[in-house]
């Protein structure tokens, strides 16, 4: 009888111990699958990022997840969305899928963007693959002119920005 007791008590336990992983993964936003990279305070921090030298892009998205042949990158924000993801969200995923490419040589068919209040699955097409890239072209011209002009009209934006001292186009 007391083996019996120690069995169930130990059962018990691992089925909670089960569940609790469980929300956890969820509460992630992580789909079903094998965890093959993680960037994230969570875990062990990683040597190197990925890398496409062609584009000249480097990154580290929060988590890669193997799915049979599929490898989904899922970036996690901490900050809430409105009804859908913010752009600049949606450029940096694309650039994680790209790099994904890169690194192990199977296309994303999508990745996934997680916010406390929403989780989106954001399909990787050639033509958000173009966008990022157009994007990341733009911004590497941007970035050798000496005069850049604001590039929004959020004044809480303006607010936090490290270069607001020095700026004559702040909004607040």
């Amino acid at each position: 009888m007391h083996t019996f007791t120690i069995a169930f008590i130990l059962l018990v336990l691992g089925l909670f111990t089960l569940l609790q992983a469980t929300r956890r993964r969820k509460a992630t936003g992580l789909p079903g699958g094998e965890i093959i990279y993680a960037d994230t305070s969570q875990w062990d921090p990683l040597e190197k990022p990925l890398y496409d030298a062609h584009v000249g892009l480097a990154g580290k998205p929060d988590y890669l997840v193997r799915q049979g042949e599929m490898i989904i990158p899922v970036e996690v924000k901490s900050t809430r969305s409105a009804q859908t993801p913010y752009d600049s969200h949606i450029y940096q995923l694309a650039a994680y899928c790209r790099l994904v490419e890169t690194e192990y040589q199977v296309r994303p068919a999508y990745g996934i963007l997680h916010y406390p209040n929403h989780t989106f699955r954001i399909e990787y097409t050639l033509e958000l693959e173009r966008e990022m890239l157009d994007l990341l072209d733009e911004m590497r011209s941007q970035a050798t002119r000496k005069q850049v002009q604001r590039s929004h009209q959020e004044p809480q934006r303006c607010r936090r920005c490290g270069y607001r001292p020095s700026c004559d186009q702040r909004l607040a």
